[in-house]
């Protein structure tokens, strides 16, 4: 079959410039009307210069400095013989909205004991993880134990997993400005990192999702994005991998990637004399990512099977309650009590199936975008499924923002889209804990009453109702970056003036 769409110039006489090939005349940080790069008649995206990205990234620096703090009041002044912060840490942590994670399961998961994850651990009867599991793919796991190594109490804990979560974010806020200038503010001095770069283990998961996009249009070292699309989708792929076994959302991204490579990347062009579509370069990029999920695993489920299998089978047990944010929970009140199996299996059902429909909503429109302009609009697609997974899961923790926000990022949609988003999540991320503290302290008992409960109905409503009008607008959406196929031979490299 020919994969050259219907009534598309074949790849080789096909342009390189303007928005037939996906390209963004006009997005952010593009040269002004008229400005051209070396190459006649393309135009591409400003890059920041290296000073441009210093500064970027000291803002982001800044940024995360603001967002340990904002953690850190949780922390001491005294602590008892576990570690533990006090006076009152269960209560000061939802009072003030100082609440993290990191700081949270410093007990509770064997990680003051300094145990090291999954090898020795399982599951308890009530489906508690003992003897060293989290409740994490094993990247994330070794990565708390690294970070609790030298730490004595949660505030120890928290110091060292945000020296050492700092770099990812920092790497991130440089890429971002490497592909799409300015616009990468959005991540580097945006609210939700000050609110959740230590909240969760986030940012190195993250930086994989992001850098997979980066070596795609970007490539690495001196040849760049002169390498093969295959080369540079394969590495991709090795990083998702990477990201699946942190996080495991990036793993979704790796159909669209394989839908890029099947029909030839930007424009189609790097088919080369195939007349077909490449059937070898996806099953490579889908056997890169499998096999670095495989390989990453495979130690610790040799080592520890029980413990292993634990942290995937606490998710899977997980059900829909107050701590989990979804649309599920609050929407099926007052019949989703954990207590009701019936509705808890519904969910364990529903919740999974239409996040697969919804994926297959997204490749079905990006392939009709495909045959409409030449190019798969993979990043999009990314972005579109990323919304369907965030509104169906039934766990939507307020830190998955950070998943989304490289999204805004790379992909040109209205400021409002971005806007919204933010006070709504905004509303979630201080709404509710306070709301916890209310609810668990005795002020007010009931979702009607008080302001930090309606902010979690606006959190909760208002995230759900933009993640829809998300997924659609980042399917129509243009890349912020430049998406040129590599260079011939006899081009040259465009000076970088900016």
């Amino acid at each position: 079959m020919s994969i050259v769409p219907p009534g598309a110039a074949a790849p080789e006489s096909r342009s390189r410039s303007g928005e037939a090939d996906g390209q963004v005349p006009d997005e952010v940080g593009a040269p002004a009307d008229g400005e051209r790069t070396g190459r006649p008649g393309v135009r591409v995206a400003a890059r920041l210069g290296s000073l441009a990205l210093v500064v970027l990234t000291v803002l982001c620096g800044i940024t995360l400095v603001l967002g340990f703090i904002n953690k850190d009041r949780c922390t001491g002044p005294r602590f008892d013989q576990w570690g533990r912060s006090q006076p009152d840490f269960d209560k000061r942590r939802y009072q003030d909205f100082c609440y993290s994670d990191i700081q949270t399961l410093w007990i509770g998961r064997d990680i003051d004991r300094h145990v090291f994850p999954y090898v020795n651990g399982k599951l308890t009867d009530k489906g508690q993880p003992i003897g060293g599991v989290v409740e994490y793919p094993v990247l994330t796991g070794v990565f708390i134990w690294a970070s609790a190594i030298f730490a004595h109490t949660d505030a120890d804990f928290l110091l060292f997993s945000a020296l050492l979560l700092a770099p990812f974010g920092l790497a991130t806020a440089w890429l971002l400005g490497r592909m799409a200038g300015w616009r990468a503010l959005l991540w580097a001095i945006g609210p939700p990192l000050v609110l959740y770069a230590f909240h969760n283990w986030e940012l190195p998961v993250v930086l994989c999702a992001v850098a997979a996009f980066y070596v795609v249009h970007r490539g690495w070292g001196a040849r760049g994005r002169d390498r093969p699309l295959v080369s540079r989708a394969t590495a991709a792929a090795v990083l998702l991998g990477l990201g699946f076994a942190f996080k495991v959302y990036p793993a979704i991204f790796v159909l669209p990637l394989m839908l890029y490579v099947l029909t030839g990347g930007q424009g189609g062009k790097e088919l080369g004399d195939r007349k077909g579509p490449d059937w070898r370069g996806a099953l490579r990029i889908a056997a890169a990512a499998i096999g670095t999920a495989i390989l990453v695993n495979i130690p610790f489920a040799v080592a520890g099977f029980e413990g292993w299998r634990a942290s995937f089978t606490f998710q899977l047990l997980r059900k829909a309650d107050i701590t989990t944010n979804s649309i599920w929970f609050w929407g099926l009140r007052p019949d989703s009590n954990p207590e009701n199996v019936p509705v808890q299996e519904l969910i364990g059902v529903l919740s999974p199936m239409l996040m697969l429909v919804s994926f297959v909503v997204a490749c079905g429109f990006g392939w009709a975008r495909y045959l409409k302009e030449g190019t798969y609009p993979w990043v999009a697609v990314s972005a579109a499924m990323l919304c369907g997974f965030l509104l169906l899961h039934k766990v939507h923790s307020p830190q998955y923002t950070l998943w989304l926000i490289p999204m805004f990022v790379l992909l040109k949609i209205r400021w409002g889209w971005i806007v919204a988003y933010f006070a709504a999540d905004l509303a979630m991320g201080i709404g509710i804990f306070r709301w916890y503290y209310e609810l668990f302290y005795g002020k007010h008992s009931g979702i009607y009453d008080g302001l930090s409960a309606q902010a979690v109905m606006v959190g909760v409503w208002g995230r759900a109702a933009l993640l829809i009008g998300l997924f659609c607008a980042f399917l129509t959406a243009k890349e912020t970056f430049a998406t040129d196929p590599p260079r011939t031979e006899t081009e040259e490299e465009p000076a970088l003036t900016r």
